[in-house]
């Protein structure tokens, strides 16, 4: 029976380290990444996922582990035996070519014919909708055109995994809305198996089939954008991924009653006497009959369609999302009660999730 490379994960990583002499900067890294899969390196500055990236690459020697793509060991091959093509944060086009020669540059030293290069040139800047721009230069562009263009030529390679290193930073706030709009589309239209490293948990959110969320080298947690926001493995990716992110208040539990500060709710069984109560701000809501909580505002910030409301519980300065606006310097008591079944338990020393 003939082997279905189509099976194999499109990446996989195994007890992957690197070291810099005496310094670790990623420990016992495990990702398995499946065909077509949007997997999505996240974390603040120095977390290593870029360090990541550049291992998958082969930019960086890894120094611990191993690293398959598509089935086949490449630890120790060379990037231009990998079969990946990148996309960088800072565009990396030739200034003196056009862009249906930056689009096409890969594809002639490889020597594919001419006409075979002028067909996939088209169909990818086609699919990029920048068909009608392949005869200007890139300083004729806007960054999102550019970015448009180094994706291109990055398609045109037909990669077995395509790398993309923080796309979108370099662009304004409207720009990296449309841009992210168009790799979701590209993704889709593709079915590229995709590794994308950003600090954005937005970005994290709204292209991710999976997250990897990633700490000082180490992986905290790996699943899909749902599982990492409603169930968080510990209190750093409660409060890394979310925006405003989940609010965490030490509490106690006392007679199966759950004690938060001045507020007391029934507690669920097998709860710990001391732990840390994870809430969403948008799972503070206004109260309609007997309010859970009366607080009173420290802040109030109106978005538009929403406002923020601070408080302090328990010496924790907690935020609920609100519907609508509200006086901003209102000192007014505010009723305000808990959604049903959504809070979230992590031990009170360790931040680890209580599964309960």
């Amino acid at each position: 029976m003939a082997f279905d490379v189509s099976m194999q994960p499109a990446l996989e990583t195994r007890g992957l380290g690197k070291s810099y002499g005496a310094v670790e900067v990623l420990r016992d890294i495990d990702i398995s990444m499946a065909q077509g899969e949007f997997l999505v390196l996240v974390g603040p500055s120095g977390c290593g996922k870029s360090t990541l990236l550049n291992c998958i690459a082969g930019l960086e020697e890894i120094t611990a582990g191993s690293l398959m793509i598509g089935g086949r060991d490449v630890t120790q091959e060379p990037p231009k035996d990998r079969d990946i093509a990148m996309v960088f944060q800072s565009y990396a086009l030739y200034p003196t070519m056009s862009v249906g020669e930056n689009i096409g540059f890969g594809m002639k030293i490889r020597k594919v014919p001419k006409a075979d290069m002028e067909a996939k040139i088209k169909e990818v800047a086609t699919l990029l909708q920048i068909d009608h721009l392949l005869d200007r230069n890139p300083s004729q562009l806007s960054g999102g055109q550019r970015q448009r263009v180094a994706m291109g030529r990055a398609l045109v390679r037909d990669p077995k995994l395509f790398l993309f290193d923080e796309p979108l930073s370099n662009l304004d706030a409207k720009l990296r809305v449309e841009m992210r709009a168009e790799i979701k589309r590209l993704h889709k239209t593709t079915g590229a198996s995709i590794v994308y490293v950003t600090h954005d948990q937005i970005e994290a959110m709204t292209l991710a089939s999976r997250i990897v969320v990633l700490k000082g080298g180490d992986i905290q947690q790996i699943g899909t954008p749902q599982e990492i926001y409603d169930r968080p493995a510990n209190t750093f990716v409660a409060d890394f991924m979310g925006s405003p992110p989940m609010n965490i208040i030490p509490a106690k539990v006392d007679g199966g009653r759950l004690v938060i500060g001045d507020v007391t709710l029934a507690a669920p069984a097998g709860l710990p006497d001391a732990v840390q109560v994870g809430i969403r701000p948008e799972h503070l809501m206004l109260a309609a009959g007997k309010p859970d909580m009366q607080v009173t505002p420290t802040m109030i910030e109106n978005t538009g369609a929403e406002c923020y409301l601070n408080f302090v519980l328990n010496g924790v300065t907690v935020t609920a999302r609100l519907p609508g606006r509200m006086d901003e310097d209102s000192t007014d008591l505010v009723g305000l009660s808990i959604a049903p079944g959504v809070l979230n338990f992590f031990e009170a020393e360790t931040g680890m999730r209580i599964d309960l």
